[in-house]
């Protein structure tokens, strides 16, 4: 029973210290993936506030999206890289935010003008 007792404190230390190491991870991974969806912004819509848009791109990848844009960085994949970058930016979240943050000073409808960038 005192092993018992003294062995689920650990137990939960342990779980804490791998929640911590996840977290630092994804924050890593997200650091990466956000300084090539920025650059990716940049080339694909020149002019425009990348940051906004980066912001919109990082908020609507899944966490296995993150993993495969940084992933593909880190391995020089930029193609895959760049095909979700542009799977994400398509996605009809993705645009209403880029829309209402980034485009929305330039033009009004930014919307439309993102979706016939992104056909």
């Amino acid at each position: 029973m005192t092993r018992a007792f003294l062995l689920f404190p650990a137990l939960i230390a342990l779980s804490a210290c791998v929640g911590g190491f996840q977290d630092a991870a994804d924050q890593i991974a997200r650091e990466q993936a956000r300084t090539y969806v920025n650059q990716e912004v940049e080339r694909r819509f020149p002019g425009v506030d990348a940051t906004v848009v980066t912001d919109c791109v990082i908020n609507n990848a899944s966490a296995q999206e993150i993993i495969t844009i940084a992933g593909g960085i880190a391995l020089g994949n930029t193609e895959a890289a760049s095909s979700t970058v542009g799977d994400i930016l398509a996605r009809p979240a993705t645009i209403q935010c880029t829309a209402s943050g980034a485009l929305s000073p330039l033009v009004g409808g930014g919307q439309n003008i993102l979706q016939g960038l992104l056909q």
